[in-house]
């Protein structure tokens, strides 16, 4: 094979790689990943099994990466009327929903046999509850009311719980903290993200702000209220004697830090202070759960 042919196979390769890593959200899954790793280091500690965590790190991505296909494969007509959505490879028939359907499947069912028969079946579990709850309650949710975002939360604050689980093979009061802690961070990163792309998801008909009347007061003052929330429920990784006073003490200078990025929100109720309270949650939920790890009793 000469060159010139190896170039023409190539191309579409890469191009084709280039929409499952679209389809797949890669890079958000990843992030999501992370946060169950952190969750099965907190809980391990010295005794981390790497043959465990691998197959968490690649059950979850299999599970995650099937989630965010079948959300695009649910919303392609809608995808098509946002700037943010509209080059997806479903949206524009790059990719046909059979295709898409079956890496969603192979996926999905690859992703929770790893999770149930290499760790345990309650992390089978959660991850086939994550999956489901994610693609068929919480996606359709998205165009009849900001009730999704609630809805959104319970398989967005699972991957630290599995991370646990997947340690321990029980689900403990520690281990609901950490759900606890994950399910209020999303309200304020996710309605920051929604303040800032407000438009362009009313063009597909999502209502994802708190408020009626979308970005307004209302909307800030919920945001302020769960990130005053997350001070205390932090702190009950010390007061369970999970973490120690370090933690204690990190975890609640970076929660009123992140107390005061919403208070600047509050007060402007502007783009650019919503992007600075984006940005600060996407840099809290990592430092907390790092922080809880090296600082484990």
């Amino acid at each position: 094979m000469n060159t010139r042919s190896i170039i023409a196979v190539a191309v579409p390769v890469r191009a084709k790689l280039k929409d499952y890593h679209q389809l797949a959200k890669t890079r958000l899954t990843f992030t999501v990943v992370l946060s169950a790793v952190f969750g099965f280091l907190l809980a391990a500690g010295a005794g981390t099994s790497y043959a465990d965590l691998c197959a968490l790190a690649i059950g979850g991505f299999l599970v995650v990466a099937s989630s965010n296909g079948l959300n695009q494969i649910i919303e392609r007509n809608y995808d098509k009327l946002m700037h943010r959505t509209n080059n997806r490879p479903v949206a524009t028939n790059r990719m046909s929903v059979q295709e898409a359907f079956v890496f969603c499947a192979i996926s999905g069912i690859a992703g929770v046999f790893i999770l149930t028969s290499y760790l345990n079946q309650l992390s089978g579990i959660l991850g086939l509850f994550a999956l489901l709850s994610y693609a068929f309650i919480y996606t359709p949710l998205k165009r009849v009311s900001s009730i999704a975002v609630f809805a959104g939360a319970f398989p967005g604050a699972v991957p630290p719980l599995l991370g646990w689980v997947a340690a321990t093979g029980t689900i403990d009061s520690a281990a609901w903290v950490l759900f606890a802690i994950q399910f209020i961070w999303q309200f304020p990163h996710f309605w920051s993200i929604a303040w800032i792309l407000d438009e362009d998801y009313r063009r597909a008909g999502y209502r994802l702000l708190p408020s009626k009347n979308g970005k307004d007061k209302r909307t800030v003052q919920l945001t302020l209220w769960y990130i005053a929330s997350l001070i205390p429920t932090t702190a009950m990784m010390y007061f369970l004697g999970i973490t120690g006073w370090i933690s204690l003490i990190i975890s609640t200078l970076a929660g009123v830090a992140f107390l005061y990025q919403g208070w600047k929100f509050y007060k402007s109720c502007s783009t650019a202070d919503a992007k600075k309270l984006m940005f600060y949650s996407i840099i809290y939920n990592p430092l907390v759960l790092l922080v809880f790890i090296l600082d484990k009793v």
